[in-house]
């Protein structure tokens, strides 16, 4: 295993407050209309200008979508913390030298306000947004896109996620998929889509991680000796 690509919201970071937040805000400023944290999750896909235009009534999309900003930075510091877990994970990570990656939905003006928050813009070897693919999850553009930047195969690479999205993406790009239930907000209570591993804490991972690497030093150990 060369490489792991992660999901971001409810992955990486607990940032689904924050997002339900700034959702909530615009459609109430432009449309009137007070929408749940259920209905916001129902719209996610496209990414956040694209959530906007497609589900706003209110023409005045530009305006919406950098009230979207704003309101997600000004309560970005209060609505989602700095996880020691996931911090140490990615420190574990490329320390051992795998390439990691983030594929997500979110559009890149966000994502870069959170990495800053959280103090992970420099860890991540490639980073695909929801501007930087035609097709959203679902699909498996942004996961493929991330193998060919990285220079790794399918087999050599795991995708984490947290929703059924992330889990068929990375199947239809031919990689082990892992479903993860260990932010205390997460898309997908159950999943629809199986995913080859689910874990619901950080540390059962890293156990999974190392022994699939142990396995495969033995069995390269056991060849030899046949040999």
């Amino acid at each position: 295993m060369k490489a792991i690509i992660f999901d971001f919201d409810g992955t990486l970071a607990d940032t689904l407050p924050v997002c339900y937040y700034a959702f909530q805000s615009v459609f109430k400023e432009f449309d009137n209309v007070d929408v749940t944290a259920d209905e916001v999750k129902a719209m996610f896909g496209p990414s956040e200008t694209g959530i906007i235009r497609e589900n706003l009534t209110d023409p005045n999309h530009d305006k919406a979508i950098e009230l979207y900003y704003e309101r997600y930075n000004e309560r970005h510091s209060e609505l989602v913390f700095n996880n020691k877990e996931i911090n140490d994970l990615l420190l574990f990570l490329k320390e051992e030298g795998y390439k990691l990656g983030i594929v997500t939905g979110k559009a890149k003006r966000s994502l870069l306000i959170s990495l800053e928050y959280l103090d992970m813009s420099d860890l991540f070897d490639v980073i695909i947004t929801g501007d930087d693919v035609n097709n959203p999850k679902p699909h498996p553009e942004g996961v493929n896109k991330a193998l060919e930047i990285l220079d790794v195969k399918n087999t050599e690479t795991v995708f984490l996620g947290d929703s059924n999205a992330d889990i068929l993406a990375g199947k239809q790009a031919n990689v082990h998929t892992v479903g993860v239930l260990w932010l205390p907000n997460y898309q997908a209570p159950e999943f629809s889509v199986k995913p080859d591993q689910l874990f619901s804490s950080v540390d059962e991972f890293i156990v999974s991680l190392k022994k699939r690497v142990s396995d495969k030093i033995s069995e390269v150990r056991h060849g030899k000796r046949k040999m």
